[in-house]
């Protein structure tokens, strides 16, 4: 008896289409889990975002750094880069998909877009390295 039921069993799972969860068939990464957020942006002596960046765990998120090129500047933020997944960055038209990052500089003027997973709740922050100013960070809660 207890085989013919665990052969009604699977024979069910056999037979029922394959489902996904409500996101469809990619998962988390489809488009109907993802938001644009403010861009981000280095000029030398400016604030790099208006206020902060509030985020919810399990969404997909872009974001766009954009340097003036006044200056040789950077972000860095390792914790909030360890909280996070990270999709790809695209710079110049070239898709990267890295394992993770510690920081981003920017030479010369340019856009650098950055899409990823926001994963672990907590407060965090990037900064321009070496800076105090409160205009020279930005706090990112993650929810």
């Amino acid at each position: 008896m207890k085989i013919i039921a665990a052969l009604a069993l699977a024979a069910s799972f056999v037979a029922a289409p394959a489902m996904a969860h409500e996101f469809g068939f990619a998962g988390i990464l489809d488009k109907s889990n993802r938001d644009e957020l403010p861009e981000l942006t280095l000029s030398s002596g400016k604030p790099i975002a208006d206020a902060p960046l509030m985020l919810k765990s399990g969404r997909m998120y872009e974001i766009e750094i954009v340097s003036d090129g006044t200056a040789e500047l950077a972000l860095e933020g390792s914790g909030f880069f360890r909280a996070i997944w990270v999709n790809e960055v695209v710079v110049n038209g070239l898709e990267i998909r890295p394992f993770g990052i510690e920081s981003v500089e920017f030479d010369d003027a340019g856009t650098m877009e950055l899409e990823f997973l926001a994963i672990k709740p907590g407060r965090y922050f990037l900064r321009q390295p070496g800076s105090t100013g409160e205009g020279q960070r930005v706090e990112i809660i993650i929810e």
